[in-house]
């Protein structure tokens, strides 16, 4: 294991800086993270009214989203290995210039391809979660590692409840969507305000010259594979366009395999994505995202369902998604902050199991009694701790086993097969919610949600598997 911290190492020609006091750079990371996360929930709610706004298609209006999740799924690979090469806070702060400048290309656009541009240079903010992570495991003492995890991770759900919340407030006042970006735009420019003056490289730098050829070859066919699942509903599974993208996603992948094979100072060292260690903790991380980025969906959906009319809701308004979300909040949180403690007694992947079984249980709760206020607030409560014990230890599990010059690459890997799922749960979801309506409508019917609930369920409970059996095949 090459879990201790790298503060005293240098590397040849790359000197490592001073660092920062621990809990200095750990306010910063924590402040970052809680923006992008932000960023990538505010505009679900946003979508009716965008659609009304630009008078546009949800086809055309969901590119709103798409763009961001691309683009970060393009940019998370590439920043995270020109963290390890030239220095993390360099490209945390870069992520944050970008998102800074999205926020007010939003915030000032009057067309819908403008605010696309924009929400597509928000998006590249996504590499910043798994920078931190890397920067946290070049800087903290070894003990420390996974509470430092836990407390950046938990943002994705604090930041994902504080978006919807913010944008529910403004949504109940104005129908622009300008006042959202400018908030957005103050909160990055604050963040990027402590990270230039908290956070500081405490590890080695690989250096070396960008594999650019590997660089294109997998912005290319990720984005053929993403593009094709987030489209895949709209376009049809089976036409022309959806299994023109995937076909071109494989041969791509397989020419991108063969020049990271040959070349010697590779973008994706490939034991990263399928090495023995590396494949479990990957497959773990695409379930969790799967599981992860359900609920934002899915409960949006279910609470503002009006019950008189379908038989099933709790009648709420896009504010009221996030009040509900306020448990998982508080209890990710706390529980975050303890998964170091577990992790010290049980192991990391044990720990993982833990959180895995937990966000599963959540789900099933709702699968089972749904019809409640309080089915919702313990739905929520329960997921917090599932996902608070769960991305601390993934996050630890992720990067423990790699040269410390890779932490970078590691962790933006195990992001990206997190974002992937995520975006194969938002199309299975919305084919499961197509495909069983109220009849005579199009609303999903209370079966749909439950069937998803069931699904979701499943995902996290195949994580808890997993975990378990990297935890009996390789004992921290």
């Amino acid at each position: 294991m090459t879990g201790a911290p790298a503060t005293a190492r240098t590397a040849a020609g790359h000197p490592a800086a001073r660092p920062a006091p621990t809990g200095r750079i750990l306010l910063a990371l924590a402040a970052a993270g809680m923006v992008v996360s932000v960023q990538q929930t505010l505009v679900l709610p946003l979508l009716p009214q965008l659609m009304v706004r630009f008078d546009a298609p949800i086809t055309d209006v969901t590119w709103v989203f798409t763009a961001s999740l691309l683009a970060g799924a393009v940019a998370t690979p590439l920043l995270t290995r020109f963290g390890d090469m030239y220095g993390k806070q360099r490209m945390i702060m870069l992520t944050l210039v970008l998102l800074l400048a999205g926020s007010v290309v939003c915030a000032v656009s009057g067309s819908l391809p403008v605010l696309i541009a924009g929400r597509a240079l928000q998006g590249v903010s996504s590499a910043m979660i798994p920078l931190a992570i890397g920067m946290i495991r070049d800087a903290f003492p070894r003990e420390r590692i996974t509470t430092a995890i836990g407390v950046v991770s938990a943002t994705m759900g604090v930041g994902g409840s504080a978006g919807m919340i913010v944008t529910g407030l403004i949504a109940a006042r104005t129908d622009s969507h300008r006042p959202v970006f400018w908030i957005t735009a103050a909160l990055g420019a604050a963040a990027l305000g402590l990270v230039a003056a908290c956070a500081r490289d405490a590890g080695v730098r690989a250096g070396g010259r960008p594999d650019l050829p590997g660089a294109a070859l997998l912005a290319a066919w990720l984005v053929c594979l993403l593009l094709g699942i987030s489209e895949g509903n709209a376009w049809g599974w089976t036409s022309a366009r959806v299994l023109g993208l995937f076909g071109a996603a494989a041969a791509l992948c397989a020419v991108w395999v063969a020049v990271e094979r040959r070349v010697r100072a590779p973008l994706v060292r490939l034991n990263l994505l399928v090495g023995p260690r590396s494949l479990s903790a990957n497959l773990v991380s695409a379930l969790l995202g799967f599981s992860m980025f359900a609920a934002f969906t899915l409960i949006a959906g279910f609470v503002q369902a009006p019950s008189a009319e379908v038989g099933y809701g709790l009648d709420g308004s896009v504010l009221d998604v996030g009040l509900y979300m306020l448990p998982s909040t508080a209890t990710m949180l706390v529980f975050s902050w303890t998964s170091g403690r577990i992790a010290a007694r049980i192991g990391t992947a044990c720990t993982l199991a833990v959180g895995s079984a937990f966000a599963g249980l959540c789900y099933v709760w709702l699968a089972v009694s749904n019809s409640h206020v309080y089915d919702m607030l313990a739905f929520s409560a329960i997921q917090g701790m599932g996902f608070g014990i769960a991305y601390a230890a993934l996050g630890t599990l992720a990067v423990q086993h790699v040269p410390m010059d890779q932490s970078g690459i590691a962790s933006g890997i195990n992001s990206l097969v997190r974002t992937t799922g995520g975006g194969v749960a938002g199309a299975v979801t919305a084919a499961v919610l197509a495909g069983r309506v109220v009849p005579g409508t199009d609303v999903p019917a209370l079966g749909a949600y439950e069937l998803c609930f069931w699904i979701v369920g499943g995902g996290a409970a195949a994580a808890a598997v997993i975990a378990v059996a990297h935890a009996l095949r390789h004992p921290d």
